[in-house]
């Protein structure tokens, strides 16, 4: 893999992030139900902090991204592409949200993380804080997480 680039993510790239989100192998099964119909949509990219990891080599292939609610002090949206998993990707990511959180004056970001994910999170700083009871679609606990930032 060659250099790796983060940058702020535009509204154009909501059909390449929406893709990402809906073909992610951590959301089949009884969790697919979580991304069926989801978008991640021009307007919520263009309002919020939206960063994707590209490929400098492939013309800016997204490998993956996150999303910060600078407001609600949390971080909405993590993805890496399944073909990207294992290249510290993810960690990149989280140590740029981190970094524009503390930038944005905040003192920690909360997770509410999907349960497979839980242990990439803890791996990369965040701590647990407790779960999230089931609502609507989502019929499972989730864990709730938070990174300290200041």
């Amino acid at each position: 893999m060659s250099d790796i680039t983060i940058r702020r993510a535009t509204a154009d790239d909501s059909p390449r992030l929406t893709r990402l989100v809906r073909t992610s192998g951590a959301y089949r099964g009884d969790y697919a139900a979580m991304v069926e119909g989801y978008q991640v949509g021009g307007p919520y990219i263009e309002h919020h902090p939206v960063f994707a990891a590209v490929d400098g080599a492939d013309g800016g292939r997204v490998l993956g991204f996150y999303a910060l609610l600078v407001d609600e002090a949390e971080l909405d949206l993590a993805f890496v592409a399944d073909a990207a998993q294992g290249l510290g990707i993810g960690r990149l990511l989280m140590e740029h949200m981190t970094g524009q959180a503390r930038a944005a004056g905040l003192d920690s970001v909360r997770v509410v993380a999907h349960p497979p994910a839980e242990e990439f999170y803890l791996r990369t700083g965040a701590v647990r804080t407790g779960t999230v009871p089931p609502t609507g679609r989502i019929h499972w606990e989730r864990p709730e997480l938070r990174y300290d930032v200041a």
